[in-house]
């Protein structure tokens, strides 16, 4: 069994990303990481995706909505939600809020997360059309709330992030960590490209779950990713593709052909995940 950390598919609101508007913009990102642009990506075909996922062993993936500026676009939660009904079993919804609206913020993670289907809720404050830090005050009372509830917070910390690299710093998340350590926080983008600095804050807090996605690929640092996951962070180290950045047959070849402990492959590849979301999965697995 795999579960794809992050995963965007060819649907619905998706189709208005840019990651699907502009294919061959994917396409030159994906070759940055030494990787084919999937056939589901260039024709925009979910059914295709399927297949991919089946091919490569992919049971289900999680699927973030998303609130960003109007270049990258956004998906509603109502989006997220009709995914899961038109492919039952296939994924995972995560509710992507916008913390500067923060009672429709709040509302939303009673409506989709608390009372609803998603398993999650999904930030990415630096991207918004007024980028925001991750540990602005103004973003507290959501974090509140996801700890009392005991909801976990795909938190996108690392990469393109905001406009400059200093909305990704790690000592920003080991903050966050510090002053919400009941909230389960998973770190997309696993806070590249400062990967020593990141993994040291994952050492520290224990509610932080690692995933590097597709900077785990062919990028530089990759080295340490796996030294940690094969060490300490084995049971927070998570598998993910960015998909559709990176190809789901192509992602999960390399990812088993990296120099991850056999034993703790299972860890990475689902049972992580599983804990980080709270899912309930046969335990025979």
């Amino acid at each position: 069994m795999i579960i794809d950390c992050r995963l965007r598919p060819p649907a619905r609101g998706f189709l208005n990303l840019s990651l699907f508007r502009d294919t061959e913009r994917t396409k030159r990102m994906s070759r940055c990481f030494g990787m084919p642009q999937a056939p589901s990506t260039a024709q925009r075909s979910t059914e295709l995706l399927l297949k991919e996922m089946d091919s490569a062993g992919i049971t289900m993936g999680v699927v973030p909505g998303r609130r960003a500026y109007p270049f990258l676009g956004g998906v509603s939660n109502e989006d997220i939600v009709a995914i899961m009904n038109d492919y039952p079993g296939r994924f995972l919804g995560v509710a992507g809020i916008d913390p500067t609206n923060r009672q429709e913020a709040l509302d939303e993670i009673d409506t989709y997360v608390k009372n609803g289907p998603l398993v999650g809720v999904g930030m990415e404050p630096g991207l918004l059309p007024t980028p925001m830090y991750p540990n602005d005050r103004r973003i507290y009372p959501i974090y509140e709330k996801l700890e009392a509830e005991g909801i976990p917070l795909l938190l996108m910390a690392g990469g393109g992030n905001g406009p400059d690299l200093s909305y990704g710093f790690p000592a920003i998340l080991d903050q966050i960590a510090a002053d919400f350590p009941k909230m389960t926080i998973i770190n997309t983008h696993g806070g590249y490209p400062y990967v020593t600095e990141v993994l040291f804050v994952a050492y520290k807090r224990p509610n932080i779950y690692i995933c590097p996605d597709m900077y785990l690929f062919n990028f530089p640092g990759w080295q340490d990713y796996v030294t940690a996951a094969n060490g300490f962070l084995q049971d927070r180290f998570l598998f993910g593709t960015a998909y559709p950045f990176i190809p789901l047959e192509e992602g999960v070849a390399h990812f088993k052909n990296m120099p991850f402990k056999p034993e703790v492959l299972p860890k990475l590849l689902y049972k992580n995940i599983a804990t980080a979301l709270k899912l309930d999965l046969p335990e025979n697995l």
